[in-house]
């Protein structure tokens, strides 16, 4: 029989999803596993879930799904809880297990460019993304502080006073900054969540400082993995930062994924090659 997994959201064309989970059945040896993209919109998801035979073992879910799934779950995990949001769905005998893997896709990614227990951070956007952003500086046993930049201030507020129902606590105070800084802040790690294009204005910034030792010591996070380098992360590797493409948190998200669905180890290596294959990365790039 046929185990079939896949990953639904609207629009669901240019998901990389596929791309990288045929590649960890193919490099773990599963043949007998299948995965597939599907257009589901956010009324179609309790339908389209309940259509689903036994062969289906797991669903990857991106926007706009991730909160409309609370509604089809029959057990959330304290982590998804906590971001708020869900993007994997998994079949066990109690029904479907809902769970968070985009946290731990930040956590491994910035692991792997040698950020552990980091002193401060900077979160730019203030959205879904953000906050699993700060669930994992949390687990990355962040120091000091975290600081918010974002356009919209009351969205950032609305995060930072969302935090306690969360049982976020880093032990510091979280400040509430601009959509930019006039200088760029001294912090280990800066994790920009916004979409491609949207962190111009900071481009523009750190282009005009006569500073670039400042960017020496830390590591950026731009989880855009499209049309790389951005230009975001173009402009911080120029004034000399440590700079991790999207790309890297998308296949330890999915490498997780993987795991839960199929219970094997995944092949990480092989689904980050045939990510780089499908964008045309390069591991320096």
């Amino acid at each position: 029989m046929t185990l079939h997994a896949g990953v639904l959201g609207s629009p669901i064309r240019h998901s990389l999803s596929p791309t990288l989970h045929r590649a960890g059945y193919a490099a773990a040896g599963l043949p007998d596993w299948a995965y597939t993209a599907h257009e589901v919109d956010e009324g179609g998801l309790a339908p389209f879930v309940a259509g689903l035979d036994a062969s289906w073992r797991g669903l990857s879910l991106t926007m706009p799904l991730k909160v409309a799934a609370f509604d089809v779950a029959d057990e959330v995990s304290a982590l998804a809880r906590a971001a708020g949001a869900i993007n994997t769905l998994v079949r066990t005998q109690a029904g479907w297990s809902a769970h968070n893997t985009d946290v731990h896709g930040i956590v491994a990614a910035l692991r792997d460019a040698g950020v552990h227990q980091p002193r401060s951070a900077t979160v730019i956007g203030a959205g879904a993304t953000a906050r699993s952003a700060l669930l994992a500086l949390r687990e990355l046993g962040l120091g000091e502080g975290v600081s918010i930049a974002a356009r919209d201030e009351t969205k950032a507020q609305a995060l930072i006073d969302s935090m306690p129902d969360l049982g976020f606590d880093l032990g510091v105070t979280i400040d509430l900054a601009g959509w930019w800084f006039e200088e760029w802040p001294p912090v280990d790690v800066v994790i920009s969540t916004v979409p491609a294009g949207a962190a111009n204005e900071a481009v523009a910034g750190m282009l005009g400082r006569p500073a670039p030792e400042l960017m020496r010591c830390v590591t950026l996070l731009d989880v855009v993995y499209a049309d790389w380098p951005t230009p975001l992360a173009r402009a911080a590797a120029a004034h000399g930062a440590t700079v991790v493409s999207g790309l890297e948190m998308l296949v330890h998200q999915a490498a997780r994924q993987f795991e839960l669905f199929t219970g094997a180890t995944a092949p990480v290596e092989a689904m980050q090659a045939a990510g780089r294959e499908a964008l045309g990365h390069t591991p320096d790039a």
